[in-house]
């Protein structure tokens, strides 16, 4: 019997899938490293993708309704008519990028290639900041009406509950991750009444070097899996790294690409701090809620051992800390 939904999405159901769109596999076929999805290379006799392979995205059954994945695919588009460089979905003969199969929800990409960028040039961080401004501008010219939108208690405590609700904590740390938990969680409270008051709008959401490749041309976004409605700088706070200087610099380089396009509410950077936190809560619990995943199994074995649970018990307090720490300052 299938343990999991993926189970029996089989390299058949896949190309089936695929020809039942209007286009024709010539049988290649390449799984790609993604956990949450299903992501493969499928090679064509088609042109509509180009000369190169397409990329064929299969939805995690029960994470998103249908009208979600819908504005994924309507703020991508949005996004490529505005000329912004997004990896949007393709359509079929009949302006269809929404598909099913087999129980499958999928959608089809072109292929784009690139690289990870070098994110210790001021130039690259710059370009970056002119690139996610550009998408705000557009983010922020009408709502989203069914993806998630970014708040913090709310989405901590969900983790939490989570984490607390699995087998994989060890429990002789079930009570210091349960207080170390509750506690960061009523200091993250504090930093609602600052989310409230920033514009909220729509963004790409999940801004790690990985959904960014860079290439001569310059860089593109791929993956809006993650698009929600949240504050501007939960787009920018994932390319800051290292101490406070460090951090202040690469920042500023962003805002000086970021503010050819938009204005940035120095307000939000009270909320990096919290954004991490929340981060790092979520992290732990989107791998709890996937452990019987036989993907997640392969991709994250530390996780299934205490030494997971003892580093993110540190790392938690050494964030919890960070929260009492006064924000980013810029000149």
């Amino acid at each position: 019997m299938s343990t999991h939904p993926y189970d029996v999405l089989t390299p058949e159901c896949i190309l089936d899938a695929v020809e039942s769109t209007g286009l024709r596999c010539d049988g290649r076929l390449l799984e790609l490293n993604s956990f949450e999805n299903r992501v493969y290379q499928i090679g064509t006799e088609d042109t509509r993708g180009g000369s190169r392979p397409i990329i064929g995205k299969f939805y995690r059954p029960g994470r998103w309704s249908d009208a979600a994945i819908r504005e994924e695919h309507a703020f991508a588009l949005e996004l490529a008519a505005a000329e912004i460089p997004v990896v949007a979905p393709l359509a079929d003969a009949t302006g269809e990028t929404f598909h099913r199969h087999a129980g499958f929800r999928f959608a089809l990409y072109p292929q784009r290639g690139g690289r990870s960028p070098d994110l210790e040039q001021p130039e690259v961080l710059e370009r970056i900041g002119r690139f996610i401004g550009r998408i705000h501008t557009v983010g922020a010219a009408a709502p989203f009406l069914h993806r998630e939108v970014m708040d913090l208690a709310g989405l901590a405590t969900a983790a939490r509950e989570d984490v607390l609700s699995g087998e994989h904590l060890p429990p002789e740390l079930v009570s210091v991750y349960r207080d170390l938990s509750a506690d960061l969680i009523e200091r993250l409270r504090d930093f609602e009444p600052i989310l409230g008051e920033v514009p909220a709008i729509r963004l790409h959401g999940d801004t790690h070097r990985g959904n960014l490749l860079w290439t001569d041309a310059g860089p593109h976004f791929v993956d809006l899996d993650d698009a929600r409605t949240g504050p501007a700088v939960q787009d920018l706070w994932m390319f800051l790294s290292g101490d406070t200087p460090t951090m202040t610099g690469q920042l500023l380089d962003l805002l000086e690409g970021y503010e050819d396009f938009r204005p940035f509410d120095r307000r939000e950077l009270s909320l990096i701090a919290p954004l991490r936190a929340l981060r790092i809560l979520r992290h732990a619990a989107w791998l709890a809620r996937r452990a019987d995943d036989p993907a997640f199994v392969q991709g994250f074995p530390v996780f299934y051992t205490p030494r997971f649970w003892e580093e993110h018990i540190l790392t938690l307090r050494e964030q919890r800390a960070a929260l009492d720490e006064p924000p980013l300052a810029l000149p």
